[in-house]
């Protein structure tokens, strides 16, 4: 079997941060294809785009409380946080590549393949060696340098197995601050409870809960609460229906979905600033975007620092950058052959300053919904 690669409480912070990156990393991806649809059009699948995106929210509360638990400190603000897209995520034994792209058929399938079921086909193969260049890579181990895991699942149960073992030699594991934790009263999504975390148990209820939601590991096509996962709600997209329960996971039965492909703003793929016109009123919303979402990520830092009455505002917060989206999306971006502008998530290091890169970036340099 694998040696592990985490044994002490640093090893368990560096990849909890590193979840905290991965689970924020799908929401822009989200967002954009869920604004590049047509107002009043594709409600079907606006829907479940918008519910996976405020489940990865709650997500990135659950792995905070984890991290605040057991001594860390949440920061969505540091460097790097916001991947560059695109942004490369492992299925299997291949990579595959996360951009921001409008509503379509390969959106939908780079959300299958997000949210796709992976278990390694031996306890050997969780581990595999990455790709040369394939930078940034958001599911690379943070204590093993040069590997990374074979599936987002297989990366939770690596965190799992880790928490169990320090635990065993390090009684005050759970020693973290409990005023520090979201409790319910302070988040509700609608699909899925907010988990406490103050021991073992409570940690790895709530990171296999977020690997069940997402991929439906060990309940099959449906998490805990009786939800789809988020995997197969996907594929009724790619599949025209619905499922019902009963059904079998490639056949559903329920009624057709309605979609228009054609019914969205076909925004470029993955922009940058840089494509942007210097000057043009187009670049200022998108820095202005930039700004805000930064801000955004912010407020969610000092929820998970203690302040976790704020999660709240960081919600009107969401809503509120649906504006900007919006300003981009139903316009053109010149000299792109008719493709509109779209945000690109380039998070400014501080007021005034220049987008921050993420490391493996070399171009120049929501979230919810409505």
């Amino acid at each position: 079997m694998t040696a592990s690669t985490i044994e002490n409480c640093d090893d368990l912070i560096s990849y909890l941060d590193a979840a905290l990156a991965l689970e924020h990393a799908t929401i822009p991806t989200y967002l954009t294809a869920y604004y590049s649809i047509r107002s009043t059009t594709n409600s079907d699948a606006a829907h479940i785009i918008r519910v996976a995106a405020v489940e990865e929210m709650l997500h990135l509360t659950l792995v905070a409380n984890v991290l605040n638990a057991i001594g860390g400190k949440p920061d969505l603000t540091r460097p790097g946080f916001v991947p560059s897209y695109p942004a490369y995520l492992p299925d299997g034994e291949d990579d595959f590549t996360v951009d921001l792209r409008p509503f379509s058929p390969e959106a939908v399938e780079t959300f299958c393949k997000i949210e796709r079921p992976g278990t390694a086909p031996s306890a050997d193969a969780r581990l595999v060696q990455t790709p040369d260049g394939r930078t940034p890579l958001l599911v690379s181990s943070p204590t093993a340098e040069g590997m990374r895991f074979y599936s987002i699942g297989e990366f939770y149960e690596e965190i799992i197995e880790g928490l169990e073992k320090v635990a065993a030699v390090d009684p005050k594991l759970f020693d973290g601050d409990p005023a520090l934790q979201v409790g319910r009263e302070y988040f509700y999504s609608g699909g899925g409870e907010m988990i406490v975390v103050t021991d073992l148990d409570s940690a790895q209820r709530a990171l296999r809960f977020i690997a069940a939601q997402g991929e439906g590991l060990d309940s099959g096509m449906y998490d805990a609460d009786g939800e789809l996962a988020h995997y197969y709600r996907f594929r009724q997209l790619q599949l025209g229906r619905y499922y019902e329960v009963g059904d079998h996971p490639d056949a559903p039965s329920g009624p057709a979905l309605s979609i228009s492909w054609d019914d969205v703003y076909p925004v470029k793929v993955s922009p940058r600033l840089a494509d942007y016109p210097e000057g043009s009123e187009l670049a200022r919303v998108a820095r202005d975007f930039n700004t805000d979402y930064g801000a955004f990520l912010g407020l969610l830092t000092e929820a998970f620092n203690g302040r976790p009455a704020l999660l709240q505002d960081a919600v009107c917060d969401m809503f509120r950058l649906r504006d900007g989206f919006n300003r981009l999306v139903c316009n053109p971006l010149p000299g792109s052959g008719g493709l509109h502008a779209a945000p690109t998530f380039e998070i400014p290091a501080g007021p005034g300053s220049d987008p921050q890169p993420s490391p493996g970036a070399d171009e120049t340099a929501e979230a919810v919904a409505r």
